[in-house]
């Protein structure tokens, strides 16, 4: 199959929904498909796989591709076009490495078709629009971050043209607009979706803390955070972040949910709170996505619920690798994923981390 007939395919699937059947078969012919591309068109990845006598003639199921390291987006350039061809180029941020991994993408179509398709299932179910609050710069002031093109992506197509993004630039750089925020926050009338990273919310809390403040958002708001639990001004558990949103904001636990992504997937995972009406630390893997957790020695897939590391199979990855082994630790249980961190000895790294910087800087 061309690379044009695959994502053809591909995007009939995320056209079908986030609860389209998750068809093993279907999956399997599509990535062994987008491998042999990938294989015959990416120079760096068909060195990688004939190091491991892994070329698609010895490949015969979906879960022997070769998985590349995270790492490995710092080190090579992992896209299977030319590099004039390159339309946007995504970097990892906040690695306390100064190596940043890059995603190079030569079309949009499938990483705005996967994000769409599970933004809007798992965070904006609800049929009119909803206010966007986004505790991060636009993709227009951070141009190279995902998790900007993500929230501006979702924020055009959900928010009926009432979203504002509270990281701006100035002469110094990005500016928190921390005052403006609170603000509208005080003033709020109708439901909204605040959005940022984990630590931009700790410096939420903090600054409402400040104030000695609590808020209590109007009902049908619903809060989404992204990115790690550790930063660099201090750590907080999940249940601590959470918990605190929840009695600062006047958030019902169950409406405050997860995202866990990273530049290198074209598809992210979200927490189903919202549509089952509680709060869980298990996240829904789009059906056009298989992650496995593996020994982290033997990259054997661990027994399910035992943690391993993650291994994702993101078939929106059409232009770099679509197999991707991370420094994450988790675990799969009754097909959902749960995230436990990273990987002991592995670099810090995520959004939420630069977003700790950020606002540290700005507070």
């Amino acid at each position: 199959m061309k690379r044009g007939e695959i994502e053809h395919e591909i995007l009939e699937w995320m056209g079908e929904g986030v609860d389209s059947e998750c068809d093993d078969a279907r999956f399997e012919r599509l990535a062994l498909a987008l491998f042999s591309h990938q294989y015959e068109h990416g120079e760096a990845y068909r060195r990688f796989c004939d190091a491991f006598d892994r070329p698609p003639s010895r490949v015969a199921r979906w879960q022997e591709i070769p998985a590349v390291p995270t790492g490995a987006f710092k080190e090579a350039r992992l896209a299977c076009f030319p590099a004039s061809e390159t339309q946007r180029v995504f970097h990892t941020s906040g690695s306390s490495n100064e190596a940043r991994g890059r995603l190079e993408l030569d079309t949009l179509e499938l990483y705005e078709a996967s994000l769409l398709a599970s933004f809007g299932a798992f965070v904006c179910p609800d049929p009119q629009p909803i206010r966007f609050l986004v505790l991060a710069p636009s993709a227009t002031d951070a141009s190279d971050s995902s998790l900007s093109y993500m929230f501006e992506c979702a924020a055009e197509k959900f928010s009926g043209g009432y979203s504002h993004f509270y990281v701006q630039p100035s002469s110094e750089g990005l500016h928190w607009e921390r005052d403006s925020l609170l603000d509208d926050l005080f003033t709020l009338k109708d439901p909204c979706l605040l959005a940022g990273t984990a630590f931009a919310f700790v410096h939420l809390m903090d600054a409402l803390t400040e104030r000695s403040a609590k808020l209590e958002l109007p009902a049908g708001t619903r809060v989404m955070e992204t990115g790690g639990f550790k930063g660099r001004s201090r750590e907080l558990t999940r249940q601590e972040l959470h918990g605190g949103i929840s009695e600062c904001l006047g958030v019902p636990p169950e409406r405050i949910l997860n995202q866990y992504g990273m530049c290198e997937l074209g598809s992210q995972f979200y927490e189903p709170s919202l549509r089952i009406g509680r709060a869980t630390t298990l996240k829904r893997i789009p059906p056009w996505v298989r992650t496995r957790a593996v020994d982290p020695a033997t990259l054997v897939e661990v027994k399910p619920g035992e943690h391993g590391v993650l291994q994702h199979f993101d078939l929106a990855n059409t232009g770099s690798v679509l197999a991707v082994l991370t420094s994450d630790e988790g675990r799969i249980a009754d097909g959902d994923l749960e995230i436990i961190g990273r990987v002991a000895g592995a670099e810090a790294r995520g959004c939420s981390i630069a977003a700790d910087v950020l606002f540290e800087n700005r507070s």
